[in-house]
């Protein structure tokens, strides 16, 4: 197998297992090849998974009997050693720089002096792309093999777990996950708007959605992982899920409920899995003719500078899962087939029997990916009443997550507050202004919550509420020189967390509502929830 990238890397990662299970006549070793400008991450990878691997110098004379890789540039050396290429992402759709020219080549394909040979072969999704590489490279003739989309049948048969890979991720019942994918290269979605992740957080409310990002392994391997998290600060901070490049994107993309991408293969699979899906790029670097084409002229565009969060709902309103069908249909052929098709094609070139038993395909494994815990919040109110005849205080929250909402000025009939958890908040500037400071954790006795209160009001002068849960449950908060509220929620969802019912008792001090001997109805995160007040 030779490892040139992590995407090509990963790619046969997730489909050996399948293709070479319990077979001992068949040894399997990893030639690294350093030579990309994309290979950074490629030994760390084939360590942790435990790969047996050698110098690329190494490979003449290891005298292979089956070269396997999913990256079309590695430099086979001479022989008579047959080369099973794969793509390392869907098809040929994009045009990418050509290592050895100053122009640009069809991704994908190997050199033309490989293909002379007669030893490659490359397996195409679809039969369309054998026509396709037949224009572009009549070399090729021949030379494909139709084989379909093992990792798309993997992503289709681990649909049905994807609330088991909604739970491994945090994403809670109710909730949306948005997933951000971005190719590489100057037209990709971070190459245009690396602002983009930080502004869906800002704008779709923290209770309501989850935002993962996706990124193609080059983006790493060009600009490197510490860059990359200084880029994303606002966004992680806000509680962004970046998505490790190894196998985890997939339960990412299992999970979503919305895809904004680009022109990047992601992006199409998204579409495939049947997913709501906006564009917020599309580079010219796609492949006219091909499905990612299709894709570009016919999914909806996401107009990166205006109402995000209504063009998401509107897009996930309207969606319908064959919306894509015709573009995916233009991709893959024979869905469900690959993995069989894939190992019979390595088994000939192999020459030994194939095993009796089918390949096992799996399904990707749910991810647990960690990810910074929000700490302060831009905190948007509204005052009404619940319809009916016994109508009562209604209070609507939508939080924002400050470090990357900012401040926002009050309009119309909201209130608009600054929300910060006391304990964790590492910037004392928002602390030091924030207008609720509230403690998560641990929680406290009565006496000692008003001891907090005292001592966080004292510190905190512009501060006005100080709330804090009671072990007993609920919550107490202190107002600045109106003594204590106890707050109790009842209502799946929220009665956990003290934010809700801190800004539901700021919201009845601003629309001057009492506070003694009060029920009010808490909507928040897509649920509701009674909220008893009393004086403390």
């Amino acid at each position: 197998m030779a490892a040139r990238t992590v995407t090509s890397t990963v790619r046969a990662l997730e489909v050996l297992p399948s293709l070479l299970r319990d077979d001992p006549r068949v040894s399997v070793v990893f030639a690294h090849d350093p030579t990309s400008a994309f290979g950074d991450g490629v030994l760390d990878l084939l360590h942790d998974a435990g790969c047996r691997v050698m110098p690329w110098h190494q490979l003449a004379d290891a005298d292979p009997d089956a070269i396997l890789t999913a990256s079309e540039n590695v430099d086979v050396p001479d022989g008579d050693c047959p080369v099973l290429v794969l793509p390392h992402g869907i098809g040929f759709q994009k045009l990418v720089p050509d290592s050895r020219s100053a122009g640009t080549r069809l991704s994908g394909v190997v050199p033309d002096a490989l293909l002379a040979s007669g030893r490659a072969w490359l397996a195409v999704s679809h039969p369309d792309q054998e026509k396709q590489l037949l224009t572009a490279h009549p070399e090729t003739s021949g030379r494909t093999l139709l084989i379909g989309d093992p990792c798309l049948d993997d992503l289709a048969r681990g649909l049905p777990e994807a609330a088991a890979h909604r739970r491994a991720l945090g994403v809670r019942d109710g909730r949306r996950l948005v997933v951000v994918s971005s190719t590489w290269g100057p037209t990709s979605l971070l190459g245009r708007d690396p602002g983009l992740p930080a502004r869906l957080l800002a704008e779709l409310p923290y209770d309501e959605y989850r935002v993962a990002a996706v990124l193609h392994p080059n983006v790493r391997a060009a600009h490197g992982e510490w860059r990359i998290r200084s880029l994303l600060a606002p966004a992680l901070e806000s509680g962004l899920l970046l998505m490790p490049p190894v196998h985890a994107w997939r339960s990412a993309l299992v999970a979503a409920d919305a895809v904004v991408g680009d022109h990047g293969s992601v992006t199409l699979y998204g579409a495939a899995l049947g997913k709501p899906v906006l564009l917020a790029a599309f580079g010219e670097d796609a492949v006219p003719g091909t499905a990612g084409a299709l894709l570009g002229r016919t999914a909806p565009r996401l107009d990166a500078h205006g109402d995000l969060r209504a063009q998401v709902e509107e897009a996930v309103a309207a969606h319908t899962p064959r919306r894509h069908a015709g573009a995916a249909g233009l991709a893959f052929a024979d869905p469900g087939q690959a993995h069989a098709r894939l190992r019979t094609a390595l088994y000939r070139l192999l020459r030994l029997p194939e095993p009796p038993s089918a390949p096992l395909p799996l399904p990707p494994p749910p991810a647990s990916v960690p990810s910074a815990a929000v700490s302060s919040w831009t905190v948007v109110t509204t005052a009404g009443t619940t319809g009916g005849p016994a109508a009562e205080p209604l209070v609507t929250v939508r939080r924002h997550p400050a470090a990357a909402a900012g401040a926002r000025p009050e309009t119309g009939d909201a209130f608009v507050h600054l929300a910060c958890d006391a304990e964790t908040e590492r910037d004392h500037r928002l602390t030091a202004g924030a207008s609720v400071l509230v403690r998560h954790a641990p929680a406290a006795t009565a006496v000692e919550a008003r001891r907090w209160i005292r001592g966080t009001l004292d510190r905190y002068p512009g501060c006005l509420l100080a709330t804090v849960p009671l072990a007993d449950g609920g919550a107490l908060t202190g107002i600045r020189d109106r003594g204590t509220v106890a707050t109790t929620v009842a209502g799946r969802g929220l009665a956990a967390d003290p934010g809700p019912a801190a800004a539901v008792v700021y919201t009845c001090l601003r629309a001057g509502l009492p506070l003694d001997d009060r029920f009010v109805t808490l909507r928040a995160g897509g649920t509701e929830a009674t909220v008893t007040l009393r004086l403390a």
